[in-house]
């Protein structure tokens, strides 16, 4: 049988667009032909919200599940999920400190860390690349990635993108930009493959998103 995958979508701060980075990525890889579960370790339950807005004519395509717990429980329940699907995207609280960030971290096979290209933003990822490159280190088989998101066509944007190159972690080769079509797709429950023409640049930014997560995981379409 061939291994289920674990992403795990990780911050210091809230505002990154993790779960909208997760929503996003689930569709994308749905639509590659991967079974996908979310597994909601955020409090808040932001990715079981947004998946519970969808309509049931149209219903989202990943399950989603509302974790709680603490490692043992945790992976007792991923590994459950894990056997009915390729992969599983764990959507994490906005704290490194929050137990179940730090069980995603042992759970994880990829870690990728949303960015928002601003100064404080960039104070946050130093945090959280620190655990990353720790955890790593203490598990040569885990990559992760920092990915940035909301960007916007700025100067400002672009410098703190320059700087993205002096971290540790990679960067990845794709990213997502500040758009319209990612917040209304969280008012529908669904995400940019369902908005129409007007969503066509976000769901190409989606797509070599899609690309760039299945070549770490070593898959391919």
């Amino acid at each position: 049988m061939k291994q289920c995958r674990v992403i795990a979508l990780l911050s210091q701060k809230g505002g990154v667009g993790k779960t909208t980075v997760t929503m996003q990525l689930a569709e994308g890889l749905a639509g590659a032909g991967y079974r996908i579960a979310i597994c909601d370790f955020d409090p808040q339950e932001s990715a079981a919200r947004w998946a519970a807005a969808a309509s049931a004519s149209e219903p989202f395509p990943a399950s989603v599940h509302s974790m709680r717990g603490d490692l043992a429980t945790l992976t007792r329940e991923v590994n459950g999920h894990a056997r009915r699907a390729d992969m599983l995207l764990l959507d994490c609280p906005p704290s490194i400190e929050h137990p179940h960030t730090l069980a995603a971290l042992e759970l994880a096979d990829v870690i990728l860390i949303p960015v928002v290209p601003s100064p404080t933003d960039l104070w946050s990822t130093r945090a959280v690349e620190r655990l990353v490159v720790a955890t790593m280190a203490r598990r040569p088989g885990l990559q992760g990635a920092l990915l940035p998101n909301r960007v916007q066509r700025t100067a400002l944007a672009g410098d703190v993108l320059e700087i993205l190159g002096d971290f540790s972690l990679p960067v990845v080769g794709a990213n997502l930009s500040q758009r319209n079509a990612y917040a209304q797709s969280a008012v529908e429950g669904g995400t940019v493959y369902r908005l129409g023409r007007s969503a066509e640049q976000a769901r190409e930014e989606v797509d070599r998103l899609v690309e760039a997560v299945l070549e770490m995981t070593g898959e391919t379409r």
